[in-house]
Order: C-alpha cells, then structure tokens, then sequence
C-alpha cells in the first residue's frame, strides 16, 4: 500500500514556480502535490479520481490475453506463463500469467485510492457540491469494480474501507466471508447509481448503468454452482476437503433468493432500452447484416444514443486514442495474421469454432458431410466477426506481400498450384507457420482473430494503432445474465424471449428448448455472443464444467487444397472453381500445450509474497 504523504501527480499536472525565495528548503516538490492541497481544489480531486481509472489497464486488450487461458484461443508464443495455467502447474510462488487487471497487489492499491476519496468526499473541502457528489458515486464505483475483480479470481479477500497510514503498526487483516464481499460490493454499486442518477453520460466514465450493470454481474456469479457451497461440494472433491467454505461461497441461506435478486439486478439494466442495439426484430436479420450488427457492436456500440450520449450497447468501455502509445491500440498487430507481418498472439481454435451453429440453428457437425466438406458457410453470422479462417477476405497486403496474394485473402492451408514447368507443386499458405512471411509469427490453429480488430485499410496493423474500445460491460451482457436468472426460476418463456432477440440480430433462428437443452443453448449462446471479452475464464468456473471445457486439448485445424483436373493455377488464391478443399481436425503437439484441469484453478492461489505480508490470510484450496 502506498504510504507516502504525497500524491504522485506528474502526469497528470504541470505545476509552475511563480517566485523564488531564500529559504529554499520550504519550497514545495515540483513533482508532486502535497495531500492536504488536494482536497482542497476541484481539478485536482478530480485528477485524483481520474487516475483511479488506470487499473482497467487496457482491459482484455493485452498481448497474452485471457483467451488463451479457456478454450477460445492458443497462445501461439510460449513461456510467457499461459502454460503454467492451462497445464494446471500454477502454484503461489509461480502463478503462471497474471495480467495487471488481476493482480492482487495493484487491485488493492486502487481500493485504497477509491477509499481515501470515499472518506475525503463525504464532507468535501471544495465548493462545487454536484461535482462532489458524481465523483463520490465514481469512487463508490470502482472500489466496487477493483472488489469484484479480485472477488472473481481469488475468491473472499480481506475487506479494507480505511486508509492505512504510517502511524498504523499492524497492516494484516483476515479474508472476509464471500457473501460479506458481495454485500460490500453490492452496497458500493446501489451507492454509485444513486450518485450518477441523471449524470450525462461520457465516454470511458462510469454511469449509473454502468453501477446497475456491475451489481447484475456480481450477482449472478454469486448465483451460481462455484459460490453454492452445497453444489460446489458435490462437483469437487477439492473444495469438498477445504475446511474454509464461506471464502469460496454461500454455506447457507436460499438460492432461490438469490437468483432472484440476479434476475431484478439484471432487470433494472434490460429496462434501460436505449442502450439496446436492434434487439427490437420481429424476425432474424439477414446474414449479411447479423454479421454487420455483432461487427458494429464489436467495433464500439454502433451508434450514439441520443438521449444518454453513450454507445449503444457498451455501457462500460476502456477507451484509446492515437496520442497514447498502449496496448489497447495494437489488437490486430498483437493477433493478426504473421502474413500480414502481425504477431499470432491468441489464436482461436477449433474447439471455439465448431461451438458455433450452422444458420439454420443446428450444430455443426463433423460428421455430417456436407458440413466437413465446407465448415465456413452457412454457419451462424457471428463467426465471420469474430474469426478469420481459410479464404477469409481481409486487408489489402503489404507492398513486400502483395504480389503473392493479388486478392487479400487469409491463407492457413496446403494448396498445389502449377510450377513454371506445369507440375503439380504444393505450397504453404502466407499465413502458417511455413510461410515465406514471418513464419514464426504463423498461428498453429489454423485461425486468427478477427473480434475487436478494424478493417479499415488505412489501420496497418503492424505500424497504425487503431481506438476500438475495449467493453468492460455491456447491454447484452446484462441481457443473458437476465435469461440465466430466468433460466434458473423456471421462467422459461421470458428466458426464450430476450435469447431470440439476442439471435435474431446476430441472423440466427429462434430457439424452443426448454429444460436442461435451454440452458445448454444458453450457455453456448453466451460462449459466441461474449467470445473474446474475458467471461469464458469465469463462466466455466461458476458453472463448474471447466473439466469438460477448459480441460480439452486444443484442436486445430489442416485443410488441403487439392487443384481440379485441367485447372491451370500459378499464383494460388481461395476459388472453389479450381480446388477441392478438405479439413481435418488434430490435436495441438503436447510440446507445445498440454491442457489439463485440476479443481484447485477454480480459485486462484494468493501468491506466497501476500501471505508472508499477511499473515492472518488462508490460502485457497488445493495450493498448500
């Protein structure tokens, strides 16, 4: 924790020196601004709380993300920790990859910032009482934010509301129950909403839905199988044998309730229809536009709304623009195709997408001959905008590429094409890892990203950053953790409602399941809807079916262009006039990745450094 008297505000203030005196000792840092300063001028309380901001990181935007950590994508660079994960090794003294957004130590480093405003906010020492007020609810907010962060990694941590400074001699604190955390952070959102009620809304800034949206959230995780003690039990011997429930879940009280307070938490944020984006059809939209819709909203929320100046759709986004050199600005360098002279950082596999369904509501099938023979049509609109698959049309080549590949499309197979001689030659295609273009840069699945990546000619990836936001919550979120809360109530018929209204824009058929088929349907339909955004890493935790899951082995993805009889083709482009393709799914090399689930990651450990720091903390189950 930060004990120093000075606020570091170098980035955020320039401060200028407007006389010098003799007695130079006294003068103030030039660097800093002193505390007591502070609370006493609006800009820089309002600084102050601005810089709180900066634990979202670049959200899920980081080279080694989160993906890479279920099965949505593989890491294609490895010993970076992605491994340590997946291969259930994570230990507290190497947890494998843990991104800022996580970290234990950062997390509460901002939970302290949010508490010293809360405290100082409640009688503020400067004289505009409506700025007041909003930053108080801003505060209230990402406290809560920082609180469910670490509520949904590490299970209960310790609840701190004080400010420890240097005077304080005993810094160790035991963890809270899991359902003190959630009153906590329940408590903070219900305050946040009340504060921002009626605020105009600003891009990358915390709103009352914003709050509402957050409080939905937490609740239906609480809902859920991993936080039933009685169910987490029954589906773990791990946590079975673990003598401390209550910092993993409820160990007594009515889940019926419980989903009932998700179900109007979730509510209250579907009830705000300006925020819906085209969840109004009255039949699906054509493919063409359910591919267009889920791109639009992928790319930012679409249009404005007019009466609450935020974007549809995102409620909640982690912002970039040009001026700032981050992460957030390299997407597509970071998972593009090596082709294209891009990295291959998280690559989707095969596993990801065969879960999408064929258009007219089936699964796909691989067994089924007319889906192996070709897998990329007619499948469900989102896949076209969230993947980039063999024959996918993309950006234009670099000037270095672009003679090998005249028609702009992703190539991930094998294909024979005709020698100078007019024999059958087989070549690589640009984008593997035998191309004659940064091979070691070539994605092992066959597959790259497409989500969250603009197409915009002008944004080479390689050297053009680009400022799609990054959603930390959004509209629909709140929708399917609405039909989860029906789901779960026997509310069948509203839950069905508000799912085909989520298909019927992506261009997808309604569904009439009901029972244990309704909620497979929803969790698959939740798996593509949100795919990409950080919520497979804890969804299959809370349900607890990570085994059958996140446990598979990666599959990939060789397909073969085999040339027709009298076609004569130099210079290969994707063109099932001249090719018969086939596919064939494998399993990644073990040396590469070797996934395995073991039930102690359904918590994360507390790193060995924070329980030699606080003594008074129990380590999560499965890590002694």
């Amino acid at each position: 924790m930060n004990r120093f008297k000075y606020i570091i505000a170098a980035s955020l203030f320039s401060l200028t020196v407007s006389s010098c005196n003799d007695n130079f000792v006294s003068t103030k840092p030039l660097s800093e601004v002193p505390e007591n300063d502070v609370w006493v001028d609006a800009a820089l309380v309002q600084a102050f709380v601005f810089e709180m901001y900066n634990g979202f990181g670049v959200g899920g935007f980081y080279e080694e993300q989160m993906a890479s950590l279920t099965d949505e994508a593989l890491f294609t660079h490895p010993g970076r920790g992605i491994n340590t994960v997946n291969e259930g090794r994570s230990n507290p003294a190497d947890q494998g990859r843990m991104m800022d957004t996580y970290n234990y130590g950062n997390l509460y480093k901002r939970i302290r910032a949010a508490n010293l405003a809360i405290i100082k906010l409640q009688e503020p020492e400067f004289d505009n009482p409506t700025l007041a007020k909003q930053l108080l609810g801003e505060a209230h907010f990402l406290r809560a934010y920082y609180y469910q962060q670490l509520l949904r990694f590490y299970g209960a941590v310790p609840l701190v509301e004080n400010v420890y400074n240097l005077e304080d001699t005993d810094f160790t604190k035991e963890r809270n129950t899991y359902e003190e955390c959630v009153n906590l952070i329940v408590a903070d959102c219900d305050k946040a909403a009340e504060f921002l009620k009626g605020r105009a809304m600003t891009d990358g800034r915390v709103s009352e839905v914003a709050a509402l949206a957050l409080k939905a959230r937490v609740l239906t995780y609480a809902a859920s199988d991993l936080h039933d003690n009685a169910t987490a039990k029954s589906k773990s011997p791990t946590i079975a044998g673990y003598a401390d429930a209550q910092f993993l879940g409820y160990t007594s009280g009515d889940r019926k309730a419980r989903w009932q307070l998700a179900k109007d938490a979730a509510k209250a944020v579907v009830d705000r229809s300006e925020f819906a984006y085209k969840l109004d059809l009255a039949a699906p939209a054509t493919a063409e536009e359910g591919t267009a819709n889920y791109n639009a909203i992928a790319m930012g929320g679409g249009s404005k709304v007019a009466d609450a100046g935020g974007k549809v759709d995102l409620i909640l986004g982690r912002f970039f623009i040009d001026l700032k050199d981050e992460r957030g600005g390299w997407v597509g360098r970071d998972n593009g195709p090596n082709g294209y002279h891009n990295w291959a950082g998280n690559t989707p596999v095969q596993l990801l997408v065969d879960d999408y369904e064929m258009q007219n509501g089936a699964k796909f099938d691989w067994n089924n001959p007319t889906h192996k023979a070709a897998p990329y049509e007619n499948r469900d609109p989102r896949l076209a905008a969230t993947v980039l698959h063999d024959g996918s049309a993309w950006k234009p080549r670099t000037d270095d590429v672009k003679n090998r590949d005249p028609k702009n499309q992703i190539q991930t197979g094998q294909y024979e094409v005709l020698d100078k001689d007019g024999k059958k030659v087989v070549q690589y295609g640009l984008d593997t890892r035998n191309s004659p273009v940064e091979d070691w840069n070539g994605s092992y699945t066959g597959y790259y990203y497409r989500k969250f990546v603009d197409s915009d000619p002008a944004i080479v990836d390689q050297n053009t950053r680009q400022s799609i936001p990054w959603p930390l919550l959004r509209y629909t979120e709140a929708v399917l953790n609405y039909v989860e809360a029906c789901i779960e109530l026997g509310e069948e018929a509203e839950a069905r409602l508000w799912l085909n209204r989520i298909r019927y824009r992506a261009g997808m058929p309604k569904v009439d399941d009901s029972g244990a088929a309704l909620k497979d349907r929803y969790r698959n339909e939740r798996r593509v809807e949100l795919a990409y955004e950080e919520h497979r890493y804890f969804d299959a935790r809370r349900w607890m079916i990570a085994k059958e899951t996140l446990g598979r082995k990666a599959t990939v993805i060789s397909i073969f262009g085999k040339l027709k009889d009298g076609k004569n083709v130099s210079l290969y482009s994707y063109d099932k006039n001249n090719y018969t393709y086939s596919y064939t799914v494998n399993t990644i090399d073990p040396g590469i990745e070797n996934r395995t689930w073991v039930d102690k990651m359904y918590f994360s450990s507390i790193h060995r450094d924070e329980m030699n720091r606080n003594t008074k903390l129990k380590q999560n189950p499965g890590y002694d």
